[in-house]
């Protein structure tokens, strides 16, 4: 039998399998002890897509929220109670931090409205709640931040951890 072949015995327990809302995985190993196949998880997928019984369709990508001035962020989601109210999510917004060194203005962009070429260095989330938003700025080449957060995060005065992490268990009194 070809890979990608499959016969209409093992097309018919992969049906009856995922009936049983049986994982793919699942049904993999299951049909693999039956028959004596190799079937991977992947394999079963696809054949289960390719027979109508798995999605094809990807869930569509959230809308970009625009950056506002005062660093909140716009609402995303609707509300999954289903009421006509705004759904209000259980966090706060995060407050601008100010600078230990760096003589920068972030822009505090919301991480799904990043483009590919802006800084990653995270602003907020210090708290339990708070959200994190990014400095935004044009990156420098070669690294994830702009050319100040570059030179804060890995200047000779930054801690770094060249091997192992040892820890040390202390007794609480």
């Amino acid at each position: 039998m070809e890979p990608g072949n499959w016969a209409s015995e093992h097309s018919d327990a992969l049906r009856d399998y995922f009936l049983k809302r049986l994982s793919f995985a699942e049904i993999g190993k299951e049909i693999n002890a039956r028959f004596g196949t190799n079937y991977s998880r992947n394999a079963v997928i696809g054949r289960a897509k390719r027979m109508g019984l798995a999605a094809t369709k990807q869930m569509p990508a959230p809308p970009i929220a625009p950056h506002l001035p005062n660093g909140l962020f716009p609402q995303l989601w609707p509300n999954p109670a289903g009421k006509g109210e705004a759904f209000k999510p259980p966090l706060v917004p995060a407050e601008p931090v100010k600078l230990r060194c760096v003589g920068i203005r972030p822009r505090l962009v919301p991480l799904l409205a990043l483009e590919p070429g802006d800084c990653r260095y995270p602003y907020g989330g210090d708290k339990d709640g708070e959200l994190i938003a990014f400095c935004g700025h044009p990156r420098r080449p070669g690294s994830s931040y702009c050319t100040p957060h570059f030179h804060l995060t890995s200047g000779p005065d930054t801690a770094r951890t060249t091997g192992p992490v040892i820890l040390r268990l202390v007794a609480a009194a």
